[in-house]
């Protein structure tokens, strides 16, 4: 039992959701510079699933969700993803404005 618990945490961690977030918006109404979308979306489905076999360990899995440290981590990361994709779109524009400006002449 203690495995499967400390499975079931892993998984959780690994998905990094909270599952509130998951009901909030379809995969396609997010902004595209959400990354998490995708693991939001599988944790919703395994949530789901084990919420049709076992009520309790569906509890269990929100309870886990929304534990401190799982909440900080999700926290973090989505902070930083965000930070990485909007650098990622600067460096993109500057390209393109180089592109145009230097190789085709505009």
């Amino acid at each position: 039992m203690v495995q499967s618990r400390a499975l079931v945490i892993a998984l959780i961690l690994l998905l990094s959701t909270t599952l509130p977030e998951v009901h909030s918006k379809s995969i396609f109404e997010r902004d595209r510079r959400d990354w998490l979308v995708i693991p939001d979306a599988i944790a919703a489905y395994i949530y789901e699933t084990v919420n049709k076999m076992s009520p309790k360990v569906g509890q269990f899995l929100v309870d886990a969700a929304q534990t401190p440290v799982v909440v900080v981590t999700r926290n973090f990361l989505i902070r930083e993803t965000t930070k990485l994709s909007i650098l990622a779109e600067q460096l993109m524009e500057k390209i393109k404005n180089l592109w145009y400006t230097k190789v085709l002449g505009y």
